[in-house]
């Protein structure tokens, strides 16, 4: 499930369709599901983010919370994070690494190189989808970026 990329608002990068179509579930629930653009690794993650010139996400400022899955394949989470941090038009967009490494290096690593949180993916479903809601209602909802205005 996708968007273009002006109406963008949340980048999941999941390789596990599973887990992403739990995701898309919740935030369906909570009314965020239209605003969701899903990817399936690290390079396409960098090709939505990046490699359109002026329709690249981060230079539309709508995109408002990338959902990143640590193990991807191509492009790693982590590189994903590195690249994103090192941008300006991305160093501030916030980033919660959702993955089921519970590893203290990959903890200390994803807030070393600048995730705004690091949430270990719950094993059960619903755990999963409620984690998922919370997680979107705060982040789009709650928190206040740089420019906005509401």
């Amino acid at each position: 499930m996708s968007t273009n990329s002006q109406e963008m608002q949340i980048l999941l990068v999941e390789d596990n369709p599973a887990d992403a179509e739990l995701t898309l579930d919740a935030l369906r629930d909570s009314g965020l599901v239209n605003a969701v653009q899903w990817v399936k690794d690290g390079a396409e993650a960098l090709d939505v983010l990046f490699a359109h010139g002026a329709d690249s996400a981060a230079e539309s400022h709508r995109l408002r919370l990338v959902l990143l899955d640590l193990r991807l394949p191509r492009v790693d989470g982590l590189d994903v994070l590195r690249a994103l941090r090192a941008d300006e038009r991305t160093r501030r967009l916030p980033v919660v690494v959702m993955t089921s490494s519970r590893e203290e290096s990959d903890l200390a690593r994803a807030y070393d190189l600048g995730a705004n949180s690091y949430v270990v993916k719950p094993v059960e479903s619903e755990a999963f989808m409620n984690a998922v809601r919370e997680l979107g209602l705060y982040w789009m909802l709650i928190n206040k970026l740089p420019g906005d205005t509401k």
